[in-house]
């Protein structure tokens, strides 16, 4: 199967407070992290995380993300340096943006929401994230806020984003 998520924040303490996610603490946060995603995904699953993995300061990054089930590709957040998470060993690619075919859909990844992405008007989606659920209430076109905020702290498949993006199109 194939899954997205972003907006992790592993060992960001701004996640707790700013986001106001329902953790005793930074610890908790990241354990309740690590837990939903390998509910979600299995070893041989493919996740494509849209930035923003963990607090540039996180030394125990390497350690969290060999705990995660999954066959990892990153689209660069603006809390990640590619060096430091290109180090980790952990990510199969590491991109700015992406665009993907799954299928007969396209599929436009990049940390932060857009307006207009490639190949829009002919029916691809943008999978984004940075935004920590701001625009749920008011989408946009065939776009859609794949970060943790908004899915339960869990990545979310191909197949519920698939439902609810090609019910957004028949509206």
């Amino acid at each position: 199967m194939i899954f997205f998520t972003s907006d992790t924040h592993f060992g960001h303490q701004f996640a707790l407070t700013k986001r106001k996610r329902p953790f005793p603490s930074v610890q908790a946060m990241d354990e309740h992290l690590v837990a939903r995603w390998n509910e979600t995904v299995g070893v041989n699953d493919e996740v494509f995380h849209l930035g923003d993995v963990a607090h540039l300061e996180h030394d125990g990054l390497p350690d969290v993300l060999a705990r995660l089930n999954g066959r990892l590709h990153l689209i660069l957040g603006n809390n990640d340096r590619r060096e430091a998470m290109e180090a980790t060993g952990r990510w199969e690619t590491t991109a700015e943006m992406r665009e993907l075919t799954i299928g007969d859909q396209r599929v436009f990844l990049c940390h932060y929401p857009l307006r207009e992405w490639p190949n829009a008007w002919r029916g691809a989606w943008h999978l984004f994230g940075h935004v920590h659920g701001k625009y749920d209430h008011d989408p946009h076109g065939l776009s859609m806020d794949v970060g943790v905020d908004s899915h339960f702290y869990a990545p979310t498949s191909l197949e519920a984003i698939t439902k609810r993006l090609r019910r957004a199109a028949a509206a």
